[in-house]
């Protein structure tokens, strides 16, 4: 079983402007700093994305805190074209992904880029449950990015 997620993020600037902003490192820095992540690497290599983040698993519940730890490891690898992306998400030593895309498109007052992702964990019994954990956590960091994303843009 696996969980969908699907979510809107939207910007108000041109698709060309979005773009450049998510192949870009400082600003995938300052998403970390929105997330909270302990700590941080990115690399833009062309147009490909490596974004790995460590956030506190404070808050988590304990069924799901004995399979992650005090800290969790997220790496984000997304590898874009002109106006979409596949971004494939890993907990590394983890039972689980997630993947899926990102696409942009121009609206009448700016840019809506839609992040469609497929949670798997292959967990027997609790897979489910942890799934449905990600995906709520999954949707708080886009959240996050979004924040940092209309701060980075307004900035010009």
């Amino acid at each position: 079983m696996a969980k969908r997620v699907t979510h809107e993020l939207t910007y108000d600037a041109p698709l060309a402007d979005v773009r450049a902003m998510l192949l870009d490192e400082a600003f995938r820095r300052s998403v970390a700093a929105e997330q909270r992540a302990l700590r941080s690497t990115v690399s833009v290599t062309g147009d490909v994305v490596r974004f790995e983040t460590v956030q506190p698993a404070a808050g988590i519940p304990s069924f799901a805190k004995k399979f992650v730890g005090d800290e969790i490891v997220v790496v984000q690898d997304e590898k874009w074209g002109a106006t979409a992306a596949d971004i494939h998400v890993t907990i590394p030593g983890k039972p689980g992904d997630m993947t899926g895309t990102a696409t942009l498109r121009e609206t009448g007052t700016g840019t809506t880029e839609t992040v469609d992702l497929q949670v798997k964990v292959s967990i027997p019994l609790v897979g489910g449950k942890i799934e449905g954990l990600i995906a709520d956590l999954l949707v708080k960091a886009l959240k996050a990015e979004n924040r940092a994303g209309r701060a980075w843009l307004a900035k010009g």
